[in-house]
């Protein structure tokens, strides 16, 4: 059986989305600095006030998105919509020093997703050291990908990322060649 989200739950969706969409189009346009809560929350015609509603900060609106509890399962099924967003905002939060030092907090959280993923298809426990070193590497490895992304936009995310993984799973060798 399927549960559908109700009407109030699907508007809350509607207006997160709304909100994201514009803060990516301003930063993109403006820059990250210089767009403030206020030009987001006019592009979306909703108060700034109801803006910390869906997000506690600025940086919130780039790190957060509805991809994020799933995306190590769906990474290779992204539409070609959903990839670009992902490298618009990877480009930016790489390529803004703020939003950088930020993202430096979610790796905590990120590094524990994948620990649990891991663990679960391994038959360990999450508190295992390896298994938490390799999910630490795997987040190592995907976030060498992105830097690649933010010097090279046209470069092909899921091929760069299934490489920097093969390459993990090789055991990180220097003389590695795909």
């Amino acid at each position: 059986m399927t549960i559908t989200p109700g009407l109030r739950e699907r508007k809350k969706l509607r207006t997160k989305t709304a909100i994201q969409k514009e803060a990516m189009r301003l930063f993109l346009a403006k820059g990250f600095e210089e767009t403030t809560i206020e030009d987001i929350a006019e592009a979306v015609d909703i108060s700034p006030s109801t803006f910390f509603n869906y997000f506690p900060s600025k940086e919130d609106v780039v790190f957060q998105d509805e991809l994020d509890p799933l995306i190590i399962k769906v990474f290779s099924h992204l539409t070609p919509e959903q990839e670009t967003m992902i490298k618009q905002r990877t480009q930016l939060f790489m390529s803004t020093p703020e939003l950088r030092g930020a993202m430096l907090s979610q790796f905590a959280d990120l590094v524990d997703q994948i620990t649990e993923l891991l663990a679960a298809h391994v038959g360990k426990n999450a508190s295992d050291f390896a298994v938490r070193n390799i999910a630490g590497a795997v987040l190592g490895v995907l976030l060498a990908s992105m830097l690649v992304l933010t010097r090279d936009p046209k470069a092909d995310m899921m091929k760069i990322a299934d490489s920097a993984l093969e390459h993990l799973e090789a055991g990180l060798p220097l003389e590695w060649k795909k």
